[in-house]
């Protein structure tokens, strides 16, 4: 996703951040956080469920009423209870039909991502970013203030995690900043800069509330994360 010389840019951003604080920041940035497998599933089975009573309410339901009556009324119960029955089978294709098709469209990837409601991609982008805080602050130990940007390019979403500690003292506003940052630079087809500018602003918070105490001990590796 990141070329080398991108990659070295935010590693070096990261550095230089780090030297004015004890705190630690880490940068990750995913393709796609997930598959949405249940998304095409999803829209198939409403598509089915819903569009079938959609065409009786639009007024299919005359044409079956009068072969009904005229079968009822020239022809024996038998006819009537053959009619009845292909009506019924001929809904159940109808039904089959429309989730098959629907699946098979949502399915392709670009109409997937389309289709894939705002929130569903925002719970999984956040809990896939707390996962990878969890696992670096493992790593840390407690105490270690840490804050980790993560991005995903095709959800287009982004998640900055950090300790309470951190957001009571730093505020929300630095990180909104941060985030519209990465944001920005995901939109405009330029990550890395986005990346840039959103460690400048954490790595300012972090030397405010948090000074360097003494050399730099560097816990985490600068490296953006790629995954």
């Amino acid at each position: 996703m990141l070329c080398s010389e991108d990659r070295k840019r935010i590693a070096d951003t990261v550095a230089a951040a780090e030297e004015k604080t004890d705190g630690e920041i880490t940068c990750v940035l995913a393709r796609e956080v997930s598959n949405y497998r249940e998304v095409p599933l999803g829209w198939a089975a409403l598509a089915a469920l819903a569009l079938p009573p959609l065409l009786v309410l639009a007024g299919l339901e005359r044409l079956a009423l009068a072969d009904i009556f005229t079968s009822w009324t020239d022809e024996s119960l038998q006819a009537v209870e053959g009619l009845i029955l292909r009506a019924q089978s001929s809904y159940a294709l109808l039904q089959a039909v429309i989730f098959l098709v629907v699946a098979l469209v949502v399915g392709l990837p670009r109409v997937r991502r389309v289709m894939t409601p705002g929130a569903l991609k925002h719970h999984r982008v956040r809990r896939v970013a707390r996962h990878h805080f969890a696992a670096s602050g493992y790593r840390l130990g407690h105490g270690v203030p840490h804050i980790l940007i993560f991005a995903s390019l095709t959800d287009r979403r982004v998640e900055l995690v950090a300790h309470k500690a951190i957001h009571d003292a730093v505020g929300q506003q630095v990180w909104d900043h941060a985030v519209a940052a990465v944001t920005d630079g995901m939109k405009s087809g330029n990550p890395t800069e986005g990346f840039i500018r959103a460690v400048n602003l954490c790595g300012d918070a972090l030397a405010s509330h948090f000074p360097a105490t003494g050399p730099k001990t560097n816990r985490l590796p600068n490296d953006i994360l790629e995954r």
